[in-house]
């Protein structure tokens, strides 16, 4: 298993065997923000100290949190159909 360093930068595909996550679970994290990342010609990059941070406990916290809040919102959107 490989170590992150803080201080590398990352592609996408990297982050996705580092994680051990699917392609859409990384497009999913950089599009809700989830993890802060640079794009450099069109590619991603991310910084292994975002990494570092996404697998703490209180980015899951996080996580739960937005998840909780779109789940609220499309219930109210189901219930005026």
């Amino acid at each position: 298993m490989s170590e992150i360093n803080p201080n590398e930068v990352y592609t996408t595909s990297e982050v996705q065997s580092l994680l051990k996550i699917s392609k859409s679970t990384v497009k999913r994290l950089l599009k809700n923000k989830l993890i802060q990342a640079n794009k450099v010609g069109g590619h991603y990059r991310v910084m292994g100290k975002e990494l570092l941070r996404i697998v703490s406990p209180r980015i899951e916290k996080r996580a739960v949190a937005t998840y909780q809040r779109l789940k609220k919102k499309v219930k109210r959107k189901i219930k005026t159909w």
